[in-house]
């Protein structure tokens, strides 16, 4: 039966240096089941270290976690990039290792990267810098992503930084991407009047949660379909099959 499930596709944890210690697997879950959000993407820059402990501390609750990435390309634009399976983001992950700038995380300057378990105990800080961009351009992380099975969602277009209109102005005929994000600034009734440049790519919005008030307060979509996985979110953002996408 096809139903109503409501999704935050774009949500930080501690790992992200960026993102407040709060931020824990269990402790993103467990605000979800709390407040009735059925699907839940972990998207942390460049790395994906604490996917599996959400993935663990949702076991037993009615919270779905799907495994992703929020990637920075070498052109700066950031995209949320999600699997189906925990192996199809491993493998994306190898790729992406290889594609890091090198640097080692400055903590004073951008926060700490925490890695825990699902019960939220500290395991290790991640050194690598994680807050830069790869040296993949856009189209080759869209390809590669499809590659493996996945979707690639362009992060907050509405954004005068890090997104793919900031940087570029336009959507590249090369570049397939699955849906666009806007931002809490802008209503997604309204993005293809005030953002012309997305064509008839689906939309849909997200928290983009650094804090657990951002998770709890952001937007969310909603998605009717028959069960919480990537495949039926797929199908619902090309409106197949009476799935479909309601902002």
């Amino acid at each position: 039966m096809i139903r109503p499930y409501v999704a935050d596709l774009h949500v930080h944890s501690l790992l992200s240096p960026c993102a407040e210690v709060e931020m824990t697997p269990r402790n993103i879950v467990w605000t979800a089941a709390e407040h009735g959000i059925d699907i839940v993407a972990i998207t942390d820059h460049n790395s994906c270290d604490n996917v599996t402990a959400a993935l663990e501390a949702a076991k037993g609750t009615s919270v779905t976690v799907l495994p992703g990435m929020e990637v920075e390309t070498s052109e700066e634009i950031h995209v949320v990039v999600l699997f189906g399976k925990m192996r199809q983001l491993k493998a994306w992950e190898k790729l992406v290792q290889l594609h890091r700038s090198g640097l080692m995380n400055d903590e004073q300057h951008f926060g700490g990267q925490f890695v825990v378990d699902s019960e939220d105990n500290f395991i290790r800080k991640k050194p690598e810098m994680l807050l830069t961009a790869l040296s993949m351009g856009i189209a080759e992380v869209a390809a590669k992503v499809a590659e493996l099975g996945g979707i690639c969602i362009a992060s907050h277009v509405d954004r005068p930084t890090y997104s793919i209109l900031s940087q570029l102005g336009f959507i590249p005929p090369d570049v397939h991407l699955d849906a666009i994000e806007v931002s809490r600034r802008v209503k997604p009734s309204e993005a293809r009047r005030l953002l012309p440049a997305i064509g008839q790519l689906p939309v849909i919005t997200t928290s983009d949660a650094h804090t657990i008030r951002d998770f709890i307060e952001g937007p969310k979509t909603i998605f009717y379909l028959e069960s919480p996985e990537l495949d039926e979110i797929q199908q619902a953002l090309r409106g197949e099959n009476l799935r479909r996408v309601v902002v």
